[in-house]
């Protein structure tokens, strides 16, 4: 026995945890035991002793959060689900971890595992995540509530690594934690003292508990090795109003006699022969490998009971809550199942074409205000952006320490931590949200759409000043290799709308999408009202690309295809094209993913193969249009350089985004492939 704190049935459920990541990791000569060994002990006595969640049911609304931000220590996750009985993870899954077909991935995936939260192992990510969560608590509880009528109290608890707390996310989301006063968010920061590269020291000596007080944060400091330190921290932490970080000093690779307190206990199995000496250590036979004593899974799978027990409370407490508020409890079921209430989409504006010009940015804005009372848990915000983003929901509250239920989020400029968070509030549930930035910035945005992506996370990314015809800002600010960047990103949906019908659209688009996210590029410069899009024409975008504006007398000899602004321009440079004598038909395309998943029937409809003579307009890197155009096609857009800094007309003018252009390119093509002299 060397945990001397520990009664005998909880040094055997640690231990198990502890022995199970480290075959785990042996056996696939591949991945991090040191994190487990060391943070087993507070893990465990978190899930057994503070954490609210029942077993039996993942999904109940009510439970606590749990997230892994050091992601790498993955086997101490899998530990847990498997002692305490979570569905879809077996001991078999633990023998196979980090193979082919497996769910015990080398990170943990919400896809995969059922009560994995959230897809963590990029560092940071996890924390921002977990502040988003808390924020969506907060603001379900503010507005479900009702005095003696409880239904969302629960709390998000986080395990951090020393990279974690060195990442820039989490001192962005961290300063806006605390600015919140999100008092339900607690994390238990693994202060070992070791990464990959060797001790912490090298690179990194801050205080972190003195950093996160001057946050705003409750602090303290303790022995994560000693089990009644750690519940008493726990309880504390709960007690307090502020969000909490428990700074707990632990041993990296605990129990190994030659690599604890080592980064050579990081990042690689420990070795067969330092396997059975940790075993030694611990107390442990050497065989047979992962060993599950029957009393150990027996304590842990007793949980269940509880969690039943709990889960039964709520359900009894939410029925009372339903005869005393029936429409709420409607819409918090519904809330719940993700569906949006009943004729959302008939609040949707529509535009004609005498209306004045706007930019699709105003139009979106215009879109987001239109259902904000039929869309009650849409909740909004912006980087220090919001009028620039057209991102504020019009008389609603702002959400602070004091407006727990304010619908509108300023984060200031923390576009990482934004992301992150739009990512947690997906992840928790209940609640839609979005938030706004320049298309540029979604440079910052990146690793948390990449997690969106692939968590299936329905969080709705606004970027507005879409690319050169932003202007006089520069190149600093006008994307040019953008929607290129984000179009590589598998399951991402990238909806460029070109007009403010398109735009409407679009939003129905992100809105209805609860498993995956959405990124809008919107325009910071007026665009016509296409007078196709009237009347019901704009659903075309629904399935990602339809005709905007169709070749008069026949076939079409060529096709423009466009997105964003530049589809207005294609329609003009159609009808110079017509003074000569060509057929083309435009085509509208916002959503390369939404016309990729169109049968191809479809496809062939609105793309005919025999039409050779192809030409895509956008102004941004021409990368990929091939796939549209082919190999005979002509490109239209900007390679090779960035924008300039001038009026938004004239760098159009210089870079070639002119109808005039257009239509002499398209001509030479037709002229090229047929032969022929128009």
């Amino acid at each position: 026995m060397i945990d001397p704190k520990l009664n005998a049935i909880d040094e055997l459920c640690v231990n198990t945890i502890r022995t199970l990541a480290i075959d785990a990791v042996q056996q696939a000569n591949s991945g991090h035991p040191g994190a487990p060994m060391g943070a087993g002990l507070m893990a465990y006595v978190l899930w057994d002793r503070a954490m609210k969640h029942n077993p039996a049911d993942v999904t109940w609304p009510d439970r606590d959060r749990f997230v892994l931000s050091a992601g790498h220590a993955s086997m101490l996750l899998y530990s847990l689900q498997f002692m305490f009985g979570y569905p879809g993870i077996t001991l078999d899954d633990i023998k196979n971890f980090r193979q082919w077909g497996s769910p015990t991935a080398g990170h943990p995936e919400s896809e995969l595992l059922p009560g994995t939260e959230t897809t963590t192992g990029p560092l940071g990510q996890g924390f921002g995540t977990a502040v988003g969560m808390a924020m969506a608590e907060r603001f379900l509880a503010a507005t479900f509530n009702r005095p003696g009528h409880t239904i969302v109290d629960h709390h998000t608890y986080v395990l951090a690594s020393d990279g974690d707390v060195q990442e820039g996310l989490s001192h962005e989301a961290a300063s806006f934690a605390g600015h919140q006063r999100l008092g339900k968010l607690i994390v238990l920061y693994d202060d070992n003292l070791v990464q990959l590269d060797g001790p912490t020291s090298l690179s990194f000596t801050e205080d972190v508990c003195k950093r996160f007080e001057a946050y705003g944060w409750h602090a303290t400091r303790i022995d994560g090795m000693d089990a009644e330190a750690v519940e008493a921290a726990l309880k504390a932490a709960k007690a307090d109003e502020r969000p909490s970080i428990i700074c707990a000093r632990t041993h990296i690779g605990f129990g190994s006699p030659n690599k604890q307190d080592s980064f050579k206990a990081h990042g690689a199995p420990l070795g067969e022969d330092e396997v059975k000496l940790t075993k030694k250590a611990y107390g442990w036979p050497e065989d047979p490998k992962f060993l599950v004593p029957d009393d150990a899974l027996a304590h842990t799978r007793s949980l269940a009971e509880r969690g039943a027990a709990w889960q039964r409370d709520w359900q009894q407490r939410f029925e009372a809550y339903a005869k005393a508020f029936p429409e709420e409890a409607q819409q918090f079921r519904a809330a719940i199942a993700g569906r949006l209430p009943e004729g959302w989409e008939e609040w949707l504006p529509s535009f004609s074409p005498g209306d004045k010009e706007i930019a699709t940015r105003s139009a979106s804005g215009n879109a987001v205000n239109a259902v904000a009372d039929a869309v009650p848990l849409l909740v909004g915000g912006s980087a220090d952006l919001g009028e620039s983003n057209n991102t504020e929901l019009k008389g609603k509250p702002i959400m602070s320490r004091d407006e727990p239920g304010g619908r509108n989020v300023f984060y200031g400029v923390r576009e990482h931590a934004m992301a992150a968070a739009l990512n947690g509030m997906a992840a928790h549930g209940c609640v839609i949200p979005y938030g706004g930035t320049f298309l540029v910035f979604s440079d910052y945005h990146r690793p948390s759409i990449r997690i969106a992506a692939l968590s299936g996370f329905g969080a709705i990314f606004v970027y507005t000043h879409d690319s050169i015809g932003l202007g006089e800002d520069g190149p600093t600010h006008q994307p040019i290799e953008h929607l290129a960047a984000l179009r590589a990103m598998p399951k991402l949906y990238v909806i460029r709308p070109a007009d403010p019908n398109e735009t409407a659209m679009a939003w129905k688009v992100a809105l209805e999408r609860r498993h995956g996210p959405t990124a809008l590029a919107l325009s910071r410069q007026a665009v016509p009202h296409l007078a196709a899009t009237v009347n019901g024409g704009a659903e075309g975008l629904l399935r990602g690309a339809y005709v905007v504006s169709e070749a008069e007398g026949g076939r079409p000899d060529a096709i423009i295809i466009a997105t964003g602004s530049e589809v207005g321009l294609a329609i003009e440079a159609q009808g110079l094209l017509g003074a000569r004598g060509v057929r083309a038909r435009v085509v509208s395309m916002p959503c390369w993913e939404l016309f990729e998943e169109q049968e191809q029937a479809y496809r062939d409809e609105v793309l005919p193969p025999g039409v050779r003579c192809r030409v895509s307009v956008e102004a941004a890197v021409t990368q990929g249009w091939e796939r549209w155009v082919g190999e005979e096609g002509v490109k239209i857009g900007i390679d090779g350089r960035f924008g300039a800094s001038a009026p938004y007309k004239t760098i159009m003018q210089k870079l070639g985004l002119t109808a005039e252009n257009v239509a002499g390119e398209t001509l030479a093509l037709v002229e090229r492939l047929s032969g022929v002299k128009a």
